[in-house]
């Protein structure tokens, strides 16, 4: 009994379209439009979303009054403005030493530690351990080119040459300034960074 009623519900319905296939082409058109509105509202968000991030700047006592969680986000937010387009925050419980990753324009893969300090420079000092943890996972486990720690405050000076030794880079605050006010990307403020992975129109 269900099946014949269905049939029965099925071709009346075909009959009454059939019958009123105005109904149809309206249908149709009112897909279209929403289809295309909606396209048009991707597009334009994706060009406000290009537009924010080319004109991002940030100020010191800006980033010095974010949480730590928001730290990461305007770490990431830079990198995309940089032109890191898949700048992603993993930072959370069990990140294993990466707060942010990203590809830059020349295939190189980035591993970053962020180490926010709600006092700056009066904050505690980011030391040798930090560094040894980001030393430990960046490359072997998350594939990292290039492993960064960036903080918005000191850095100790055995920390900095334990990062000399062992190929890695330290953002201190005085760099972090000069990064968030959009001087140049990242990768043109640090020194002995590894060449392009493949050659890119950038490079």
């Amino acid at each position: 009994m269900a099946v014949v009623l269905a049939a029965v519900v099925v071709v009346t319905l075909v009959n009454w379209l059939l019958a009123h296939w105005w109904v149809l082409l309206a249908l149709g058109a009112i897909a279209l439009l929403t289809g295309g509105g909606l396209l048009h509202q991707r597009r334009q968000n994706a060009r406000w979303e290009a537009v924010r991030t080319q004109g991002l700047r940030y100020e010191l006592s800006q980033l010095d009054a974010l949480h730590h969680t928001r730290f990461e986000d305007a770490v990431r937010d830079l990198m995309r403005r940089d032109g890191c387009q898949d700048a992603l925050r993993v930072g959370g419980g069990g990140d294993l030493g990466a707060d942010v990753k990203a590809t830059d324009p020349y295939g190189r893969r980035w591993v970053i530690q962020c180490k926010h300090r709600r006092d700056g420079l009066a904050g505690s000092a980011v030391g040798t351990p930090d560094l040894q943890v980001l030393n430990g996972t960046a490359r072997p486990v998350h594939g990292a080119d290039i492993a960064v720690i960036v903080t918005n405050g000191r850095v100790t000076a055995p920390a900095v040459v334990f990062a000399e030794q062992q190929r890695l880079h330290v953002v201190d605050r005085h760099t972090l300034e000069s990064w968030a006010s959009g001087s140049r990307p990242l990768w043109k403020l640090l020194r002995a960074v590894p060449p392009p992975r493949r050659p890119t129109a950038l490079s």
